[in-house]
């Protein structure tokens, strides 16, 4: 018997991947270019259709036509390597998908050059982790709408399901798939520092012990906040380190990494003129969190303000902390899926916004209920320029705005670095005011570039001899 789909690479996203597919009864060719991960694999098989191959020409003839090869491969590179390995065993028709982080302006190369051999190629994003992979991930795929849907009954139920629905829908044409991916990464980027800044204030600020904020992101989870971040926060919370029975989290170095997405969200936004400050902010902690050394030295130089500790009354300031994490992801989703609208109308991609952000509702990690919200407003104006002004959002954000403006300024009093929560409430000043500062950025402008101006009063671009 053919195997209905192939896997290649076989890390632990991937081989996750293979199980998930096999447990879901189809029938799966894997291979890997070395040896031991296809070993390692076979190990956690039992009774799955799953068969291994070890020379790449076999592992493709063994698959049904048009062939479907899923590559969960690093992103680069390998997945070049990979795909000139398989093309010449290849036919027209069959289908090639990458499954892995690759940036979307590889997988329109890659799709560009396959097209023209007749090999169809989706780039998948994938989100979810190694849990969400074996058990149901959240699933972006971008190619060409025929292509899809020869992939499309495996790829549906191999996904997270909500109430019966498949948390993967077609993304768009070319890499629309990826790049849906990448921005999910950024606004993951920024949920994650939003919440790691809320935790500083309820330590540092009001004087909390770690099981205490436990317990309050234990709470939030039960209601508008509630979310995967928020849940394993508590989780982390109350974790206990083995060797000195310690919170687990006291004894993890202040060091963050970062694989790239977000950085890749970020110069996106740059390049077309797509405010994300958010998601930069979140970015350069990561950055200046690696800094940890000259951190150290600096802590010895460098003073903090003349702050006297408060004694802030428990209860009202932990609401305060509440409605400024949840402000703030408002504002971060709002950038988020403004880059989403915007860069679909400057590629004509006619991203479904409301369909993506139900597809996150379960298997990613910035699931939240939420999303059912940012859903619904989309699905009322398809058009909308920001959720910000969506009444929902907008109510929640004229409601909570004192709450983020008091963290914001008591934590600035008390020398805390709050890079997302600061820059959520500058990204919300800055987009309700209709007359800003920008005027006397043209008047210097024009004064030492003659770059010129527009006029409140008058039609037309105008110079002054200043």
């Amino acid at each position: 018997m053919l195997n209905t789909i192939g896997v290649i690479g076989l890390g632990v996203m991937g081989s996750n991947i293979a199980l998930n597919m096999a447990n879901k009864g189809e029938q799966v060719a894997v291979y890997n270019y070395t040896r031991d991960l296809t070993d390692k694999l076979l190990q956690k098989v039992e009774g799955q259709s799953l068969t291994p191959y070890y020379e790449i020409e076999e592992f493709v003839q063994a698959l049904e036509k048009p062939r479907k090869i899923f590559l969960m491969v690093t992103a680069g590179n390998a997945i070049d390597s990979v795909i000139q390995s398989v093309v010449p065993f290849l036919e027209k028709g069959d289908v090639i998908m990458d499954g892995g982080n690759s940036h979307y302006k590889d997988t329109e190369r890659r799709y560009d050059e396959l097209k023209a051999l007749g090999i169809g190629y989706l780039g998948i994003g994938i989100s979810g982790g190694e849990v969400g992979a074996l058990t149901g991930p959240s699933i972006m795929p971008g190619g060409d709408q025929e292509v899809y849907n020869k992939v499309a009954p495996i790829l549906t139920k191999i996904a997270a399901q909500v109430n019966d629905t498949p948390c993967c829908t077609y993304i768009g044409p070319k890499g629309a798939g990826h790049f849906v991916k990448m921005v999910h990464n950024g606004i993951e980027y920024a949920d994650m520092q939003l919440i790691a800044e809320a935790y500083t204030f309820l330590r540092k600020n009001i004087g909390l012990s770690v099981e205490e904020i436990a317990t309050i992101f234990e709470t939030w989870n039960q209601g508008e906040l509630k979310s995967y971040l928020i849940e394993i926060t508590a989780e982390i919370l109350r974790k206990k380190d083995e060797i000195t029975g310690l919170p687990l989290i006291d004894m993890i170095l202040d060091k963050a990494g970062q694989k790239g997405t977000g950085k890749w969200t970020s110069l996106q936004s740059i390049d077309n003129g797509i405010p994300t400050s958010i998601i930069t902010e979140a970015l350069f902690a990561r950055y200046i969190s690696s800094l940890k050394e000259e951190r150290i030295q600096a802590e010895a130089i460098l003073s903090g303000p003349n702050y006297k500790q408060q004694n802030l009354d428990r209860d009202v300031w932990i609401e305060y902390v509440r409605q400024a994490l949840y402000m703030g992801k408002i504002c971060a989703y709002a950038q988020g899926f403004t880059q989403y609208k915007m860069t679909s109308e400057l590629y004509e991609w006619r991203l479904p916004l409301k369909d993506i952000a139900l597809i996150f509702r379960s298997g990613c990690i910035i699931r939240a209920d939420f999303l059912n919200v940012i859903s619904e407003a989309y699905q009322k104006q398809p058009s909308l320029n920001n959720l910000l002004i969506d009444p929902y959002f907008a109510e929640k954000s004229m409601d909570y705005q004192n709450g983020l403006r008091k963290i914001v300024c008591e934590g600035i009093q008390a020398g805390n670095a709050f890079p997302c929560l600061s820059a959520s409430l500058t990204y919300y000043d800055s987009y309700r005011t209709g007359s800003s500062n920008a005027n006397m950025l043209q008047a210097q402008r024009d004064y030492f570039g003659a770059h010129t101006y527009e006029r409140i009063d008058a039609q037309g671009v105008f110079h002054t001899n200043w």
